[in-house]
């Protein structure tokens, strides 16, 4: 079989394509042929070893996938041979065929494409286990997200429309806020740290938002998180500015604020049962066609410098997909 692989941490076009056997599926394990692989920002971490994930060498990035069923290890159970499933993994998905645990598969519906289903389950899963689980989101609340037009970011956008929020998107550009605009976004803001509390107040009429969405961190959090109203909520979604930042706990006590933290991987294996309702609802969602899953491109594998380049540089817009 094909495989993307990383031999040596470092840089995308450090990565290389191999053939390799084809695997056998173990005890409880599913054989999948790979349709479509999802790439997100985290890959470009776990080839240069700044990830918390970290996977002997050699390894193939991905972390999600939609594939087919090509056979059952002893004791799968969940899914059946010829399934068209969504394939959920720390890493290993850029590649033609993956072994997995049969409980990470989820089926895909008829009305559900290959590609909008392979890249579902991360940004979409964090962002609904954001939103839903933990600052439990109710209809007609102000909705800030930084970082808007990223994978996690739109996602939170289009969810939190779909929840019935009032969404604030923040991005560094007219032309992102465009896109999070025609995904459910009540208002934009081009933000700026120095302004970015007054402007998230101004926009919501002066009460202050009630959950805020950060999956920048950086210079980003501290304004958002002093333009949170009485008993707002703050999600800790991740760092992609890269620095970790320290927010201002009186605050937290003089308006009754929580912060909560969102490990959605760990979710996924605690609660494994509360992680397939979610995934059922968002598949459910876009067989209605009230969910798009945005893709922003489809590459061969052969092109998996330029596709993790897009997310190196922050440029993509909704998911970056490659096709073995």
């Amino acid at each position: 079989m094909k495989a993307l692989l990383c031999t040596r941490l470092g840089k995308p076009e450090e990565l290389a394509i191999a053939t390799l056997p084809d695997p056998e599926p173990g005890p409880g394990e599913a054989l999948v042929r790979v349709r479509v692989a999802a790439l997100n920002f985290f890959d470009t971490l776990i080839i240069a070893g700044r990830y918390q994930v970290k996977p002997d060498l050699p390894f193939s990035p991905g972390g999600e996938a939609c594939g087919v069923v090509e056979a059952l290890g002893p004791g799968a159970e969940g899914v059946r041979i010829g399934d068209r499933v969504i394939v959920h993994a720390p890493y290993g998905t850029c590649r033609a065929l993956v072994t997995v645990s049969a409980g990470r598969l989820t089926p895909v519906p008829d009305g559900v494409g290959d590609a909008q289903a392979a890249g579902l389950t991360i940004t979409y899963g964090t962002s609904l286990h954001a939103l839903r689980n933990r600052a439990r989101v109710q209809p007609g609340e102000w909705l800030a997200v930084l970082g808007a037009s990223g994978g996690v970011g739109l996602a939170a956008v289009e969810l939190g429309a779909l929840l019935g929020a009032r969404v604030i998107a923040c991005a560094s550009s007219e032309e992102k806020l465009a896109v999070a605009r025609a995904h459910g976004a009540e208002a934009g803001l081009v933000y700026d740290p120095k302004t970015l509390r007054d402007d998230l107040k101004r926009v919501s009429g002066g009460a202050g938002i009630d959950v805020v969405y950060d999956a920048v961190g950086g210079d980003f959090s501290e304004p958002a998180f002093r333009a949170l109203g009485w008993r707002g909520r703050f999600l800790v979604v991740g760092f992609a500015a890269g620095e970790i930042p320290r927010l201002p706990l009186n605050i937290m006590l003089l308006r009754e604020l929580d912060v909560s933290g969102v490990h959605w991987g760990v979710f996924t294996e605690r609660e494994p049962a509360a992680h397939q309702e979610n995934q059922r609802q968002l598949l459910a969602w876009v067989a209605e066609g009230r969910l798009t899953a945005r893709v922003h491109g489809t590459y061969p594998l052969e092109d998996y410098a330029a596709a993790l380049g897009l997310l190196s540089r922050r440029e993509a817009v909704g998911k970056v997909l490659l096709r073995p």
